[in-house]
């Protein structure tokens, strides 16, 4: 299976790396669209493409009758986080009792959830979407549910084949298993392809549901160097393999969770390589790569699978149905393992939530929607980091994501985040501390806050009170 980028797409990442490299340096002006067509022999939409693209990466800036200039970086802007360097060795995991402090904390509806994973409910078309549901159950058949067992129901796996496609990404139709949410997914792709005591690689840092699993299942968990804007650090990774024996990865190369990070296509391409050679399987973590930032969705390195080692996990979860769990896994030769886990566990997933989700899918709302809520996060991303930058102590470095609706903090070494996130849930506020997401529990000064959340006023509000209460942690006051 193979995935070919837009031409737009080459043309941007070219730009990007010119940037990256100071050939294009800050306030330097770039070709006009005339220009950039007649020297790259493009059409005028896939050059207004290109500069769309840098645009929403914020790399870009359009000036009034003047043309397009890389946007100039500010001195005083905070910088992303360094990549972190993990410590040597498998770690063996225990941080549920943590998460489940946490998860206990973000049920309060009175606090303000900078702490939660979930998106927030005020973005979706639960409306429309229980119009869809009640729809497609009177149309249902009563054979038809037993036939969608294990498996999934036929119409939306049918739709979901169809988009991975229009998307550039061509799978096998008989690989996808709808699942209870991509938790279900990610778990039974891990069962498929590990056994107790494996070892398996994870980013530094990680989703701390990856930790969760790899510590239900008996595994280890082996962290490696993760950059906080384009992922997983390949030759750390390949030393890794070199030197262990490892049984799967699981990474997120979209908007990973909590670094916001995406993986270039060259690098995700690069990875499904590497990972081939060593005919080790990679369970790919994608439920955010629907709320990107630029013109079209980032592909997954499923995409570039051409072994059948990428297990491809998503869900509608983040995008369009949160709390329906409906999700689903592409687990190319893992699919026959994969569905004999799913039947001996949880056997199906409710049928009515996914034949809501295929109504909806296929009477043309979604991209809409879609369109929408990437706005209205992308906005609120912009609005949460200049607050940052305002109310947080001086040294504070913040990751600024192209998509999703995480921002990752590293404050400054005089704050501890646990007790920073104690004193916060004091007023109201609940955080996500950096212990949850390293096996060995070593974020120590670093936050993740989900700043989703369209009720700008308190949000605005919370992070005041947190700038002030880690400045408060810093001075001793």
């Amino acid at each position: 299976m193979t995935g070919t980028p837009f031409l737009y797409e080459r043309l941007a990442e070219e730009l990007v790396a010119a940037i990256a490299a100071g050939r294009l340096p800050n306030g330097a002006r770039l070709p006009s669209i005339r220009q950039l067509c007649a020297d790259h022999g493009i059409s005028p939409a896939t050059a207004f493409q290109t500069y769309a693209t840098l645009e929403a990466r914020g790399l870009v800036e359009v000036r009034p009758r003047s043309g397009y200039y890389v946007r100039t970086r500010q001195a005083s802007r905070p910088l992303p986080p360094p990549v972190a360097r993990p410590r040597p060795g498998a770690q063996k995991v225990s941080v549920s009792e943590l998460i489940f402090e946490l998860l206990g904390s973000v049920q309060d509806a009175a606090v303000v959830p900078l702490g939660s994973a979930f998106p927030p409910a005020e973005l979706f078309p639960f409306e429309a979407l229980a119009r869809s549901g009640a729809r497609a159950m009177r149309q249902l058949k009563p054979a038809q549910i037993t036939g969608a067992l294990v498996r999934g129901d036929e119409p939306l796996r049918e739709l979901l084949h169809r988009r991975h496609a229009q998307q550039g990404v061509a799978l096998d139709p008989d690989e996808l298993v709808i699942t209870h949410g991509a938790m279900e997914a990610l778990n039974l792709c891990l069962q498929a392809c590990t056994r107790p005591g494996d070892v398996v690689v994870v980013e530094s840092p990680t989703f701390y549901a990856a930790l969760q699993t790899i510590e239900r299942l008996n595994l280890r968990a082996l962290e490696v160097a993760t950059d906080p804007q384009e992922g997983v650090d390949l030759a750390a990774l390949e030393a890794l393999l070199k030197q262990r024996r490892v049984a799967a990865c699981w990474f997120m190369p979209n908007f990973q969770n909590p670094l916001g990070a995406l993986m270039p296509l060259a690098k995700k391409k690069a990875l499904v390589a590497l990972l081939a050679r060593h005919g080790i399987p990679l369970v790919e973590d994608d439920v955010y790569s629907e709320l990107h930032g630029g013109a079209h969705r980032p592909l997954p390195a499923k995409a570039f699978d051409q072994a059948g080692l990428v297990l491809h996990c998503s869900s509608f979860s983040k995008c369009l149905a949160p709390g329906y769990r409906v999700g689903w896994a592409a687990a190319g030769r893992y699919t026959a393992q994969v569905q004999r886990l799913k039947m001996m566990s949880t056997l199906a997933t409710s049928l009515p939530a996914q034949r809501a989700v295929a109504d909806y899918l296929a009477h043309g709302g979604y991209d809409r929607h879609l369109r929408q809520l990437r706005q209205a996060l992308s906005a609120q991303r912009q609005r949460a980091a200049r607050q940052i930058a305002r109310h947080f102590p001086a040294g504070t470095r913040v990751t600024h994501p192209e998509g999703g609706y995480f921002l990752w903090l590293e404050l400054p070494a005089g704050v501890d985040a646990l007790a920073l996130s104690q004193d916060a849930l004091a007023q109201g506020i609940t955080t996500a501390p950096g212990v949850l997401f390293s096996a060995d529990q070593r974020f120590v000064h670093h936050l993740r806050l989900n700043i989703g959340r369209p009720d700008d006023v308190r949000v605005d509000e919370a992070l005041r009170t947190l700038g002030g209460l880690a400045r408060r942690r810093l001075t001793g006051l």
